[in-house]
């Protein structure tokens, strides 16, 4: 009888070490890391997909697509001297060949409520007539206020009240990164957007053939074409920060980087507040 008791207090002592052991285990070693460490990288990553996720951009779409314009202009090119006897003017070289109508396209951004509006230089440059479509579908004959070629900036003026119009931004706050938009009507299509981020600040291409060229242009990958010159570029809250003017391309179309005119130029160059 004294082994069979002896066995049993043995065999009571095991059943509650084993209890206190599972115990122990689940007190001190299974809960801690495992559990915390899966609920923080879950909350972390919720965290990061409502920070981090591509922003909202159709704000600032809305409030400018509306302010930027369709520019279309005529010249006269051609047209040699004559000296008047067609022997003489093959002796010497002259032709006179017959003038051509020359039409072009671009974009511009209404500044203010009355009518003026910044484009290019090269959009309207030898121009002759300068029509202004607006995205409403209406359209004005433009007059040349004045331009500046060592910046590639012109002021033009519509006779027209209450036009939508963009408000500055500030472009020496841009950050590398930071997302835009860019405003146009590239290939002749009206009230384009599209959208990237600013690569760089302050680059000088040298692409400005004026000799007192100043050039120090924001650098984006938002989709720019031929067309696009003169539109907007603006940032999430629809402000104005350039003016598109150039793309890096080998064969004439986007082939990646976009480069716009900062505002603090523009805003020096328009006299418009």
């Amino acid at each position: 009888m004294k082994n069979i008791g002896k066995l049993g207090v043995t065999f009571l002592l095991v059943i509650a070490g084993a209890f206190v052991a599972v115990w122990a285990y689940t007190r001190f070693f299974e809960k801690p890391q495992v559990v915390t460490v899966t609920e923080t990288q879950h909350l972390k990553y919720a965290s990061l997909g409502e920070e981090g996720g591509l922003p909202d951009l159709t704000f600032a779409a809305e409030k400018s697509v509306h302010a930027v314009v369709h520019i279309a202009t005529q010249s006269v090119r051609g047209g040699g001297w004559t000296t008047g006897n067609p022997f003489l003017d093959d002796f010497f070289g002259f032709r006179n060949q017959p003038q051509q109508l020359a039409q072009g396209f671009g974009s511009g951004v209404i500044l203010t409520a009355d009518g003026y509006i910044v484009t290019n230089n090269h959009v309207i440059e030898s121009a002759q007539n300068i029509k202004v479509i607006l995205n409403d579908k209406r359209e004005f004959e433009a007059k040349l206020i004045g331009a500046d070629p060592s910046t590639d900036l012109a002021l033009l003026k519509v006779d027209a009240k209450d036009l939508p119009f963009l408000t500055y931004g500030d472009s020496n706050n841009l950050k590398l990164g930071e997302w835009v938009l860019a405003v146009g009507n590239p290939f002749n299509l009206t009230s384009t957007v599209t959208a990237g981020i600013v690569s760089a600040r302050a680059r000088n291409l040298g692409i400005n053939e004026s000799q007192m060229a100043i050039e120090s242009f924001i650098q984006t990958d938002a989709a720019v074409n031929p067309g696009n010159s003169g539109g907007a570029l603006v940032n999430q809250q629809g402000n104005l920060i350039g003016i598109n003017t150039a793309i890096a391309s080998r064969t004439g179309s986007y082939t990646g980087y976009s480069f716009a005119v900062p505002v603090t130029i523009v805003k020096k160059n328009s006299g418009r507040p």
